[in-house]
């Protein structure tokens, strides 16, 4: 028989792991295993009281009681007396003997026949049977309650089972009152890693996981803080770098051209483009940025950015016919076809193939691919590449004049569109996949 797959056994580890994981059904848990414990204590403990009282008292009283009656019937057995005792008290009696033959209740004299229905004493003699000296045999026995009190025991123990149910689920009610302000903190830094640092978990409570609501939201007010000035700084910088720059591109068109000059002009148009890049970025991931949307053919962007910015350099484009029209900020998708193209164009060198841009449409999205065919990525590398300022080979980036800003910028852009973008080791290669919605 093969080792299948038991669907009952991953269901059974996964409550038990969710189990492990909820504080609140431990919390339920550990409350009715102490009820349990509590209700054993008792119920071991008031054995042990009633059998000592039973020992004690109740035995020796019973028996003077017992033989109260008995004498009470009288010797010989008197019937009339013994009817009186039975219509005065709840009991049975059966007398036997050789004048006397009766019974209270007839139809219980099965019950007489076994002994295990008597009480018996430390010495094996049953309580509530009578010798009497001229051979007659009382019997005692409990008769049944009356029907209003029947009912009792029945109803007491329902009424019972539905006030422990009541009890757990109350105990689980109050027991998630109390932890419900968790569930904002879990909401909260999710939020927060999220990067919505003006989110603000509701205080729902003044006590210490008040406190800790309180210490978590200012301290999410903190870094927000600490955000916003260092955007402020990248911003007036960027801001500050733009005039130099400009002053020097002007400066430099009065040397004479030569290999000197070119070099120059590639550096300040590289400082130019890092310069945009930081003030786009900033304005995208602060939201102070908003989208001028027009329709647009993408391919006819595509083709327009490859004359524009990539004149000589070899990209193949494979666009599909037919294109819907796109609501897309034009200038920003520039701005991200050209630093997916710059990334594409920068990992190609050696590559046996050029770049690759790509476009493909299916009923809700029109997708976008740029691949080139060089070494790839690392697959653990891959999840960080859209950060900012990350580099998967510092050195060949150095090389290149990448720093770590144009895939975090692309996401920037797309996300500000709503859509995805997904980036992909394509053996050989690295895939970079931007879905926009056709709406």
């Amino acid at each position: 028989m093969g080792h299948g797959h038991h669907p009952w056994r991953a269901g059974v580890k996964g409550a038990v792991h969710r189990f492990q994981h909820t504080l609140k059904w431990r919390l339920v848990a550990l409350f009715l295993m102490l009820a349990l414990v509590v209700t054993i204590t008792f119920v071991v403990g008031a054995k042990s009281l009633l059998r000592t009282g039973w020992q004690g008292y109740g035995r020796p009283l019973l028996t003077d009681y017992v033989d109260h009656l008995a004498q009470e019937i009288g010797t010989p057995p008197d019937i009339h007396k013994a009817r009186a005792l039975t219509e005065r008290l709840p009991i049975t009696v059966r007398i036997e003997g050789p004048q006397v033959q009766w019974a209270s209740h007839p139809e219980r004299a099965h019950a007489w026949r076994r002994p295990h229905n008597f009480m018996t004493g430390s010495d094996g003699s049953w309580l509530l049977v009578r010798k009497r000296p001229d051979g007659h045999v009382i019997v005692f026995g409990l008769a049944d309650p009356a029907p209003t009190q029947s009912m009792g025991p029945h109803y007491a123990g329902w009424a019972t089972l539905a006030l422990l149910l009541l009890s757990t689920l109350g105990a689980y009610a109050y027991v998630r009152h109390l932890f419900r302000p968790l569930d904002d903190i879990h909401e909260g830094a999710v939020r927060f890693g999220k990067g919505d640092f003006a989110y603000r978990i509701p205080l729902r409570c003044h006590d210490e996981l008040g406190d800790l609501t309180v210490q978590i939201n200012t301290m999410a007010g903190e870094i927000q803080r600490m955000l916003d000035a260092k955007r402020a700084l990248l911003l007036a910088i960027s801001h500050e770098l733009r005039s130099p720059l400009t002053r020097a591109r002007v400066n430099l068109e009065l040397i004479d051209d030569g290999e000197a000059k070119a070099a120059l002009l590639r550096d300040l148009n590289e400082m130019r483009d890092l310069v945009t890049d930081l003030l786009e970025s900033e304005r995208l991931a602060s939201g102070h940025a908003s989208l001028q949307r027009e329709p647009t053919d993408l391919n006819a962007l595509v083709l327009e950015t490859l004359q524009t910015h990539f004149q000589g350099r070899e990209i193949a484009a494979e666009l599909a016919p037919g294109l819907p029209m796109l609501a897309l900020d034009r200038v920003r998708t520039r701005l991200l076809l050209r630093n997916l193209l710059d990334n594409a164009l920068r990992h190609s060198t050696g590559a046996e193939r050029p770049p690759t841009v790509s476009t493909v449409v299916d009923s809700d999205a029109v997708q976008l691919t740029v691949r080139d065919f060089g070494p790839g990525v690392p697959p653990e590398h891959l999840p960080h590449l859209t950060e900012a300022f990350y580099r998967a080979d510092t050195a060949r980036q150095r090389a290149t004049g990448g720093v770590g800003l144009g895939l975090y910028l692309c996401r920037l852009v797309v996300q500000a569109h709503g859509g995805s973008l997904t980036i992909r080791n394509a053996e050989p290669g690295l895939a970079l996949e931007v879905r926009l919605p056709r709406q």
